[in-house]
């Protein structure tokens, strides 16, 4: 007989969501092993005594949890896909009939906690996976990753001297009275023009060259395809994001990720966001404070630090040598121990030329934009006259100068290791450590776009997806070691029964030649 389901709505229901969750689901298994009790006490102080109640700072970071693990950025959906399953009503602690809270309070609770807050979550989490074994601590594996910012290229505006800016604004676009209500964004120093002279000069000789070369080709007369500079424009929208560019990729306006990751299991140790205006290896000593300082924290030691060629300085290697740590960085292709064809002589510290000459050590210093510690060696106008050489040797100068790094020593034993087989083995280990959890992050935990306006905001989104890759990594480790230990029970339980039936074969085989022996 044919059925039909006619739905009618009960007026009371008996209705448990513990009874409808599995045991095995996700979010079950996460609220058994995650606990934010302590968020209470962390969070005291940054509430009042009287008024309406907030919402809970516990649900209040599962929420931003949830997100980040369904890949959710907007707060708005966020909202409306925790209220349709079950499982995370069961994790928030809601029940069907709870409304969860406004979106917008998600966004005002983020702005009120601090950076420190989500930092110390991170931290904890981190802990458990030390706890559990998932973390090493002789490796790790830096990289980093331009996250898009919530600003457009078409916000840029010009940065203007600080006396001229009113006037200037007031030229360059009709002011209306909604621009004249609304206040910018971003701070009197962001306005206006940091740059030196030198900077300007080079901006306007890589304008010349841009325009030469891309003026004239199919797109060029479109707004986002003009030459811009972070020292020459800013976004009033994010004062706090940066232009940058990759190789490939079109221009905007980022954050940069900077992520450093435990070998072992791919355990994320630190991440942080910064401006991506800077190159990388400007960060390194940065990270690797903090890192140092974590994995301290869980009573491990570092060993090794494996990163591309992008963290490369003399500064870095030296640092790195400074705080006990071998570094596996390879060096820029326009690294020079020194000259061709002189001869270095470490005891005098000078340098022979092929004639025979002494080229002596002159003086230590600072050179570029960068502050680079480089050394100076220089013979006298004297030495080169009447050498054969001098024409190919000297060029235009009228005497021998050789600037070196100040680093060479730490660039030749970095060079060493990296050029061993232990160095090439960890080439690979940081490709297939560091390259695919940025690829996850970025494709599944919800940073490929940063959703939040400022730098610190942008800190705190990166440590929340970070805690999300890495519960779930918890979670994966733990289920699987629970498997494991239950194989390992199954196989004694499983030998000492096969034992047992043995004994007791042997048993009943005595017995009856004691019986057998009495009846002869």
């Amino acid at each position: 007989m044919q059925g039909k389901k006619i739905y009618q709505e009960k007026l009371f229901n008996n209705f448990q969501l513990s009874d409808r969750i599995p045991k095995e689901n996700f979010y079950r298994r996460l609220s058994s092993e995650l606990d934010l009790d302590y968020l209470y006490e962390l969070t005291k102080v940054y509430y009042g005594s009287s008024g309406q109640k907030s919402i809970d700072p516990v649900v209040f970071f599962k929420l931003c949890l949830v997100g980040y693990l369904e890949n959710i950025i907007s707060d708005r959906k966020l909202i409306q896909h925790c209220s349709l399953r079950l499982d995370i009503l069961y994790f928030l602690g809601y029940d069907i009939d709870e409304e969860l809270p406004w979106h917008s309070t998600i966004s005002r609770t983020r702005q009120l906690f601090p950076e420190s807050i989500f930092e110390e979550v991170f931290t904890r989490v981190f802990m458990l996976c030390v706890d559990k074994g998932m973390v090493s601590g002789h490796t790790q594996a830096i990289d980093s990753a331009p996250i898009k910012a919530n600003a457009s290229m078409d916000s840029l505006e010009l940065k203007v001297p600080e006396e001229e800016l009113d006037a200037h604004l007031s030229k360059v676009r009709v002011q209306s009275y909604r621009d004249r209500q609304v206040q910018n964004k971003a701070s009197k120093e962001q306005q206006v023009i940091t740059a030196n002279d030198q900077e300007l000069k080079a901006i306007t000789s890589r304008n010349k060259k841009w325009a030469k070369d891309q003026d004239q080709r199919t797109g060029a007369g479109n707004k986002g395809s003009r030459y811009t500079s972070n020292k020459t424009h800013y976004s009033p929208t994010d004062p706090d994001a940066r232009i940058s560019v990759k190789p490939g990729k079109a221009r905007k306006l980022n954050y940069m990720s900077q992520l450093s990751v435990d070998t072992a299991h791919h355990v994320i140790s630190d991440i942080k966001a910064y401006h991506a205006d800077k190159r990388d290896n400007q960060y390194l000593q940065d990270i690797t404070i903090r890192t140092q300082r974590r994995l301290r924290k869980g009573g491990l030691l570092w060993e090794n630090l494996v990163a591309d060629t992008g963290y490369s300085s003399g500064e870095n290697y030296a640092f790195l040598e400074s705080q006990g740590l071998k570094s596996y960085i390879p060096p820029h292709g326009t690294y020079k121990g020194g000259p061709d064809d002189f001869i270095y002589d470490k005891e005098s510290d000078h340098y022979v030329c092929p004639q025979g000459k002494i080229i002596p050590f002159k003086k230590v210093f600072y050179e570029g934009v960068n502050n680079n510690k480089k050394k100076e060696y220089r013979a006298s106008k004297k030495v080169c006259i009447g050498c054969p050489l001098r024409s190919t040797c000297l060029k235009k100068s009228q005497e021998k100068r050789i600037t070196i790094t100040y680093y060479v020593e730490e660039y030749e034993r970095n060079i060493a290791r990296v050029h061993s087989n232990q160095g090439r083995y960890m080439k690979r280990k940081r490709q297939s450590t560091v390259e695919p959890v940025f690829g996850t992050l970025k494709e599944y935990m919800g940073l490929r776009k940063v959703n939040t306006l400022g730098i610190k905001q942008a800190n705190k989104v990166m440590h929340m997806s970070a805690i999300a890759y890495n519960l779930k990594k918890y979670l994966k480790f733990v289920t699987k070691m629970a498997k494991s230990a239950a194989k390992i029970g199954n196989a004694i339980f499983s030998e000492l029964k096969a034992t047992q039936n043995f004994i007791a074969t042997i048993l009943s085989h005595v017995n009856y030649s004691n019986v057998y022996l009495l009846k002869t």
